[in-house]
């Protein structure tokens, strides 16, 4: 079990990773026995009929819990290995972004600190960018003391502008440079990064009110950061507590896997069940005094690093090898045999695109017309994807369809490119069906 969710490691030292206690699927497909199969207790965990599923995705599900869990595989906890089952976290078991909820109450309750320097927060971070924060934030506040950004809007500004979309509020770019574009995308990593200086239960209590102010508007609320109106409520969707504590009672192990700061993950994942071992997030570097610093936890053979591997789209793939099937080096990057992949995968985006599709019982998606996500979940090649639309505020029908063939597909360079089926063959364009 690994004793923090982030490592307290120097960044002189920083070569063990912590490990995550091993959980391991059931290998290949076994023979399966009919739905009402009893399990030791008597029963057959059942999904809620009294939540509503789109179409007959209820049932799908269901048939997959009954055929990888207790129902067909009695041995399960007591021997026999678990399947395993990941969700991402934003917009998949929660409604809205749990880390911009964070981010907004930290500017607006004075938590993020000076760095010494702006550029000193991301190795991407462009000269336009490290100008428009000094102009913006100013130099008379001390380094390592609380900005004002509850009053002074600019700041604000810029700084939310730059995690948002990655530009200065003048529209110059915020990151420059090379990376892998399905290993990392710079504005994520910069999230933890911005609360470098900071210990994890300070965040972790950033987090916690944030949450409680979220759980608290209702449905539909915005709030203002500086001049940008985003979402002010964060819901819990029912539908998905359901299908997590089901999954569990059939004997499944279940992960969260997200792109954010892991304190702030766990700070929501333990009221669906899911302990700190269960949660992946970004694993930020602590210092000698136990604050966090720029750095993060590699992963695939990239070591301690400034975000050049994170848990976003083939970086997921990669966590969830490392951290949960124990598969070091470079290999971690690799589709795995069946015994060594997920039963389930739920996601909601692009940033999920790869370990949802590595499941071989389910890949469940909820619709938010994410172009290369959607094309592998329509074009269902091994017709086992269930797409439901978000089960609060749904988006609407995606006009045009998505286009597959020529430009959904996000490349390691940043380049668009047609999604290609493990054959080769080329996904044709796909039109959006289920919203």
């Amino acid at each position: 079990m690994r004793n923090r969710n982030i490592l307290a490691l120097t960044l002189a030292a920083a070569a063990t990773l912590a490990a995550v206690p091993a959980a391991l699927p059931a290998a290949a497909a076994t023979a399966v026995r009919p739905s009402n199969s009893l399990t030791p207790d008597g029963h057959c965990p059942q999904l809620s009929k009294k939540l509503d599923w789109y179409g007959d995705n209820r049932a799908k599900l269901q048939r997959m819990i009954d055929e990888r869990g207790r129902c067909s595989n009695p041995g399960l906890g007591h021997g026999g290995k678990r399947p395993v089952a990941a969700f991402d976290w934003d917009n998949t078991v929660v409604k809205n972004d749990v880390t911009d909820a964070t981010i907004a109450w930290s500017l607006r309750h004075d938590k993020i600190l000076r760095p010494k320097s702006w550029k000193s927060t991301s190795k991407w971070l462009t000269d336009d960018a490290d100008r428009a924060l000094t102009k913006a934030c100013g130099t008379g506040v001390p380094v390592g003391k609380p900005l004002p950004t509850s009053t002074d809007t600019d700041c604000a500004d810029e700084i939310f502008e730059v995690r948002e979309d990655g530009k200065t509020m003048s529209g110059a770019a915020a990151f420059a440079g090379e990376w892998d574009h399905r290993h990392t995308v710079p504005q994520y990593a910069w999230v933890p990064q911005l609360f470098a200086g900071h210990t994890v239960p300070e965040l972790e209590s950033y987090a916690a009110q944030a949450r409680k102010e979220a759980l608290a508007a209702p449905v539909g609320a915005t709030q203002t950061v500086g001049t940008h109106e985003i979402p002010g409520y964060v819901r819990y969707y029912d539908q998905q507590r359901d299908l997590i504590r089901t999954l569990k009672r059939a004997g499944f192990d279940v992960y969260i896997v997200s792109a954010g700061s892991e304190p702030v993950a766990e700070v929501w994942s333990r009221s669906v069940g899911i302990d700190r071992a269960h949660t992946i997030a970004i694993r930020s570097v602590l210092d000698g005094r136990g604050r966090i610093t720029p750095w993060n936890q590699g992963c695939g053979g990239v070591p301690v690093n400034k975000g050049e591997a994170i848990p976003y789209i083939d970086g997921k793939r990669c966590f969830i090898n490392q951290e949960i099937f124990k598969i070091k080096g470079k290999s971690a990057w690799e589709k795995q045999e069946r015994s060594h992949r997920i039963a389930l995968g739920g996601g909601d985006a692009d940033t999920d695109v790869t370990f949802v599709g590595d499941a071989t019982g389910a890949h469940l998606v909820l619709n938010r017309n994410k172009s290369e996500f959607m094309c592998r979940a329509y074009d269902n090649a091994d017709g086992r994807w269930v797409v439901n639309p978000m089960f609060i505020e749904p988006m609407p029908r995606k006009s045009g369809g998505y286009p597959c063939a020529t430009s959904a597909y996000n490349e390691h360079d940043g380049r668009k490119g047609p999604v290609l089926r493990e054959d080769g063959s080329v996904v044709p364009d796909q039109q959006d069906s289920v919203y």
